[in-house]
């Protein structure tokens, strides 16, 4: 059986003027660079409110006007086609005071997000009250990023599929929608019975991710936004984290590389179409 890890794209020359560095994709939840490594969740850090200072990207609280693609029933790690649009997607949660940042970020700036949530960690539960309405808006998707964080590769077929479910019904009790088709397996680390048993239970959609702001670990402000200027840029999709301070006092920077660029951030669902949201 194939063993696979998120694989870079190439790009269109056009890119390479823009990027400033022409790094490899970008790993996430462990570290910055590819590899066996698992990552231990650290312990949430007091988060001051969120610095965001203008100009800010124009609101988009409702989706932008798109001619929707089928959702990918493989792995993935680019939005299709040409344009202007950036997938920001957000991972884990292992700091309620980062997940409420976020969300407050959202809710002042219109930014369309993808939430992948590790359903094991109290911050979904504590923070769905102020998520439930972005949710529901559509704004902000919530989708499966496993229950505890495992390296789905390791597990039973039974195993996979608990791993699953069990955040599956998180989200559709708190929130009160599908997450399907759409997961991000641990670490990027996925092979072809990973995404068999995932398939099977509808989730077709390996998520994977073209840039990462490498925020799964402690990292200085200053070098979060040197990575959003090296990955915010169109048609990608990028990772960040929902598990330390410096992103949350960063937002205005991250925000002023979105709109410097014309970016127009979207979910997940805003771009592709599946049986869950047609």
């Amino acid at each position: 059986m194939s063993e696979r890890a998120p694989a870079m794209v190439t790009r269109r020359m056009l890119l390479a003027s823009v990027v400033v560095s022409a790094g490899g994709l970008a790993t996430a939840c462990a570290s910055p660079a590819l590899g066996e490594r698992q990552a231990t969740p650290l312990p949430a850090s007091p988060t001051p409110e969120p610095t965001i200072r203008p100009p800010l990207p124009r609101p988009t609280p409702t989706a932008p006007v798109l001619v929707k693609h089928p959702a990918p029933t493989s792995s993935f790690t680019g939005l299709p086609g040409e344009g202007n649009l950036l997938a920001w997607t957000v991972d884990d949660g292992t700091d309620p005071a980062v997940v409420a940042a976020y969300a407050a970020f959202a809710a002042t700036t219109g930014t369309r997000l993808t939430l992948f949530a590790t359903g094991s960690y109290p911050a979904w539960r504590e923070n769905a009250d102020v998520l439930r309405p972005l949710v529901a808006s559509g704004q902000v998707q919530m989708a499966n990023h496993t229950w505890t964080h495992p390296d789905l590769r390791s597990l039973s077929d039974a195993g996979i599929r608990d791993e699953l479910h069990r955040t599956h019904d998180l989200i559709g009790e708190l929130f009160g929608v599908d997450a399907r088709p759409f997961y991000r397996p641990p670490f990027g680390y996925y092979n072809d019975r990973v995404m068999h048993v995932a398939a099977d239970i509808g989730y077709t959609a390996t998520t994977m991710w073209y840039g990462s702001i490498a925020d799964s670990s402690l990292i200085p402000e200053a070098e979060i936004v040197r990575l959003a200027h090296e990955w915010f840029l169109p048609q990608h999709i990028v990772i960040g984290h929902l598990n330390h301070a410096p992103v949350t006092h960063v937002f205005g920077d991250l925000a002023q590389v979105i709109a410097d660029r014309g970016l127009t951030t979207v979910t997940l669902n805003d771009v592709f179409t599946s049986t869950a949201h047609p």
